[in-house]
């Protein structure tokens, strides 16, 4: 929480990842001075979470009635329409898709983001792992080809790094970072410190 704060000067967003919290989850999302997002990963998108899907995405409904801006629910959950009825004019949908083990091909990725409109995301986030460069232009390639979305794009892993550093110059709403060293939700994510060093280097604008 010390970590969270002191960051606060440099994020305009905070994501809630729930799964990786606990039950200290609710004390954390309401001492945020910042909107939120909340997101309780399921395990084969790479999170913690566990037991019965109804419970899981009721934890989600919860911190939509505590405030939260954002909710995120995985494009392939089972809970995704019951969550879409409540979610729609309490927060807006977070729509994702998160690939462990590679980056699709081109047209796969359009596909997923027409099945993430059909769905009703306000958002739409598809995260990839990278294995080569290459992935990290296609990437930023998808932001750019659905630049009328709100679009959340990069690849996870080492070789994937330069993707979030680059996805919100090229139009992505936002990147994600760790507020300190061991705090990392995901393989490459930046420390805030890092993110903000970078772009001062690059000279790109607050």
């Amino acid at each position: 929480m010390a970590a969270a704060l002191a960051a606060r000067e440099y994020v305009s967003l905070y994501e809630v990842r729930i799964d990786l919290v606990g039950p200290d989850w609710r004390a954390i999302a309401r001492g945020l001075p910042r909107p939120w997002i909340a997101c309780n990963r399921i395990a084969s998108e790479g999170g913690q979470a566990d037991g019965p899907e109804s419970v899981r995405t009721a934890v989600l409904r919860e911190a939509a009635e505590l405030g939260a801006s954002i909710i995120d629910i995985e494009l392939r959950a089972d809970g995704l329409d019951s969550v879409v009825k409540w979610a729609k004019g309490h927060a807006l949908l977070l729509v994702s898709y998160h690939d462990v083990m590679g980056t699709p091909d081109v047209p796969v990725l359009d596909d997923i983001v027409s099945q993430q409109c059909a769905a009703g995301a306000d958002i739409n986030k598809i995260v990839t792992t990278a294995h080569s460069p290459g992935d990290n232009v296609t990437m930023l390639e998808l932001i750019a080809r659905h630049r009328d979305l709100s679009m959340v794009s990069f690849a996870m892993g080492p070789l994937g790094m330069i993707s979030r550093v680059l996805a919100p110059l090229a139009g992505a709403r936002f990147v994600y970072a760790s507020v300190a060293v061991g705090s990392e939700a995901a393989p490459g994510q930046l420390t805030v410190g890092d993110l903000r060093s970078m772009y001062e280097t690059l000279g790109v604008p607050e």
